[in-house]
């Protein structure tokens, strides 16, 4: 049988951004792959050019509504300048965990990558001294943030020991270069791909119980607001 990298009809999904790592990062949100347009550069017209810009995400919606930034959603460099501004200004990284992955069908999905290429996130924290904390968009499912940071970890005989079960989960390890430890925070995923996770939960069933006219954007931004 063909190995799957000799497939020609395999898109090769390449993450278009480098890690974007202020001097002034303290936490690194760490996703996966932003959408296949943003490879191909066919952008829509109000998408964002930078990391999470996607039209169809929520993680700048959300940031939006906590820190009320009034940010642009289009395709526009002070639309990104007001995202680099906001990560600097708050001391906050970005580095997904995929640099390049395979697919058959071109599309966002984490479960749909194959062959996939990691970034070395534990070298970069180790290049990067400040950074203590790491925020996952997404959990331990496969093909998920946490899940290949897992893996990651296992290169160097290194895990995560569970602090807090309760949604959204918290982990921490030590690096064994200078015995830093870093949290993790595996955060319910800002797409509209996870409302269903959203809308099974106990506590988003007793806000839309309390208050009916919210929703899983407004869950998330409770969710999120302790951790940025």
């Amino acid at each position: 049988m063909k190995p799957a990298t000799c497939n020609p009809n395999l898109f090769h999904h390449i993450h278009p951004y480098p890690p974007y790592i202020p001097e002034t990062a303290r936490k690194l949100i760490v996703g996966t792959l932003p959408p296949p347009r943003f490879t191909t550069g066919e952008l829509k017209i109000d998408d964002v050019d930078f990391c999470y810009g996607s039209r169809d995400g929520q993680l700048w919606k959300i940031l939006d509504k906590i820190f009320r930034l009034d940010l642009k959603f289009e395709t526009t460099a002070e639309a990104i300048a007001q995202r680099e501004h906001f990560l600097k200004s708050r001391g906050i990284g970005v580095c997904d965990m995929v640099a390049s992955a395979k697919r058959q069908k071109v599309d966002a999905s984490d479960i749909g990558m194959r062959d996939v290429e990691l970034r070395d996130l534990v070298a970069i924290l180790q290049q990067n001294p400040k950074i203590d904390t790491l925020l996952f968009t997404g959990g331990n499912s496969k093909n998920g943030p946490e899940y290949f940071f897992r893996r990651n970890l296992k290169e160097y005989n290194l895990s995560l020991k569970l602090i807090s079960n309760t949604v959204p989960r918290i982990h921490q390890f030590q690096l064994p270069t200078n015995e830093r430890i870093i949290r993790t925070v595996s955060l319910i995923a800002p797409s509209g791909a996870a409302n269903r996770a959203v809308g099974s939960l106990k506590a988003y069933k007793k806000m839309k119980a309390e208050f009916p006219e919210k929703t899983t954007i407004d869950f998330r931004v409770e969710q999120y607001k302790p951790f940025f």
